[in-house]
């Protein structure tokens, strides 16, 4: 099944709002086997909106659209929709008695443009929406499938996840399963040079690799007959696990600072954090992590005129540990205008200290990019030494 993803909306057009539905509805989709060929954005235009929903229905088997449903006069997808496919629109009873009711108990008064959330399409599958008023449908026309989903992200998702991706996985005998390893420490083009002839001689489970801010995703891809589940997945997986080791630092969707602080929480070893240039932003990470309060002692954000230095930066650790009597302590260190100056080399230090082992060490980098960027990779080197103190000391 190839699919195309139609988003409606001019505030789309216009830049006011991300286009993050379609990328949300692209990733489920693969996850279950169905092609996306097409990403397309139309205003709310009906000239606009009927030439772009025809070219969907030329090329594509599937098409979603997104936004458009709701009580205002520039809402007019299920009124385009209704009149390519040569059907009338039809009042959904009890949808209306749903939008009654949540007005009620709102204490709102209903005016009656919200009665237009209430139509549908004659034949149309009607989807609640129990997170807004506008419901969705689905509706099967000449062998395509079009689909109408509200456009807030906030409501979209839930009525994907309830109602589309179920219907849409019923419409197959195969069912597709991923896996995906993610990966800390080295690059995009090093890890496919390490599975390179994986890549080559893949058969039956697909190898993709891609890389976001500093780390790495292995995405394998196989299909199998729902009746004879098979992991077809595994020998792969397995084979890759031995030639990058600790590089991996989860299965699936679980971020590294996610990692960490479940290994900090399952051990029960507790840490303090100091930091500058960072301003804070490791300790917001770990913050995010629930019951981290528990073994996350204490944090300190500081800043110096002076550039740092290693034994700074050790110093900083062993005091941040010693005051807060946490287990281990940590300090990330760099120029407090990082990111400003970049006409000459700028270095920034992580130094990590424990006190059982009474272990030191001290990682000095350079850094690269710009403010944010430099950010976001120093906190990501910090919780992957955590994560490999732990794994391999405690855990």
């Amino acid at each position: 099944m190839n699919a195309e993803i139609l988003a409606v909306g001019t505030e789309l057009l216009m830049g006011q709002i991300v286009n993050s539905n379609a990328q949300y509805i692209s990733k489920r989709l693969q996850d279950i086997g169905v092609n996306v060929y097409y990403h397309s954005v139309v205003g709310d235009n009906p000239t606009r909106l009927r030439g772009a929903l025809n070219i969907a229905l030329q090329r594509s088997d599937l098409v979603i659209m997104t936004g458009g449903l709701g009580p205002t006069q520039d809402d007019l997808t299920k009124e385009t929709v209704a009149e390519i496919v040569g059907r009338k629109l039809v009042l959904h009873t009890e949808t209306l008695e749903d939008i009654e009711a949540l007005f009620r108990r709102a204490d709102w008064t209903m005016t009656d443009n919200n009665r237009k959330q209430a139509y549908f399409p004659e034949g149309s599958i009607v989807m609640k929406n129990s997170h807004g008023t506008a419901p969705g449908c689905i509706m099967e026309t000449d062998g395509k499938i079009l689909i109408m989903l509200p456009g807030p992200p906030s409501e979209m998702k839930p009525m994907f996840e309830q109602s589309v991706l179920p219907y849409l996985e019923q419409k197959s005998p195969y069912k597709i399963v991923s896996t995906y390893l993610n990966i800390f420490g080295i690059g995009e083009s090093a890890v496919e040079n390490m599975l390179m002839d994986l890549i080559v001689q893949q058969k039956d489970t697909t190898i993709a690799t891609y890389a976001t801010d500093g780390q790495v995703t292995v995405r394998l891809t196989s299909k199998c007959v729902k009746d004879n589940p098979e992991d077809l997945n595994a020998g792969v997986e397995k084979e890759i696990r031995k030639r990058l080791g600790d590089r991996i630092y989860s299965t699936g969707n679980s971020s590294l600072a996610e990692v960490a602080g479940k290994l900090l929480l399952e051990t029960n070893t507790t840490i303090s954090i100091v930091e500058s240039f960072t301003g804070g932003l490791l300790a917001c990470v770990l913050s995010k992590i629930p019951g981290i309060s528990r073994v996350f002692k204490q944090g300190l954000i500081t800043y110096a005129n002076s550039r740092p230095d290693r034994e700074t930066a050790i110093q900083a650790a062993q005091n941040i540990m010693k005051i807060s009597g946490s287990d281990l302590g940590l300090a990330i260190l760099g120029p407090s205008d990082t990111g400003e100056n970049h006409e000459k080399d700028e270095y920034a230090y992580i130094a990590f200290v424990t006190r059982k082992q009474n272990q030191v060490q001290c990682l000095e980098y350079k850094l690269v990019g710009d403010g944010q960027r430099r950010r976001n990779r120093s906190v990501l080197q910090a919780l992957d030494i955590m994560r490999t103190y732990i794994q391999e000391n405690i855990n």
